[in-house]
């Protein structure tokens, strides 16, 4: 599988990638080790190579901000409650799973990011990913990428 050329750019340009899972093959997780720090979990469809070098859930403190990274939230109906329920100490949770880019901020503050998915758009009308800035807490510059 190979991942596209602006995705690699990115990935070279960043600080650290974030992966919220359906990696696919170990070969994908490689490849992107080559270009960067990676914050990863597994998805719904990576087989147990890939869950013995990955865990469900991830976090991690970037620069001020706590950071939770998880493939599926469930429906998007209720998604702004459960999250905030499950993530209580996080500013920031990444998730993937539906493709379906989001960007939200729950009743209780949580910011909910979904980049989509830079190789498989299913009923989306591109391809896309994310890249933000986090700076002394803040959480700026995020923007939806087509690819």
């Amino acid at each position: 599988l190979a991942l596209p050329a602006a995705v690699l750019a990115a990935a070279d340009a960043a600080d650290l990638i974030i992966h919220a899972g359906d990696w696919v093959a170990v070969s994908v997780l490689d490849d992107f080790a080559q270009h960067g720090e990676i914050l990863g979990v597994y998805g719904n469809n990576d087989g147990p190579e890939l869950r013995a070098q990955l865990p469900e859930i991830a976090r991690r403190e970037i620069d001020g901000m706590q950071f939770a990274v998880i493939h599926e939230t469930g429906d998007a109906k209720g998604r702004h409650k459960r999250t905030d329920a499950a993530f209580p100490d996080a500013d920031v949770l990444v998730f993937g799973h539906s493709h379906v880019p989001w960007d939200t901020v729950t009743p209780g503050g949580l910011r909910l990011l979904n980049p989509g998915s830079p190789t498989d758009r299913r009923r989306q009308p591109y391809c896309t990913m994310m890249t933000a800035v986090v700076d002394h807490g803040t959480l700026r510059d995020v923007s939806l990428v087509r690819i």
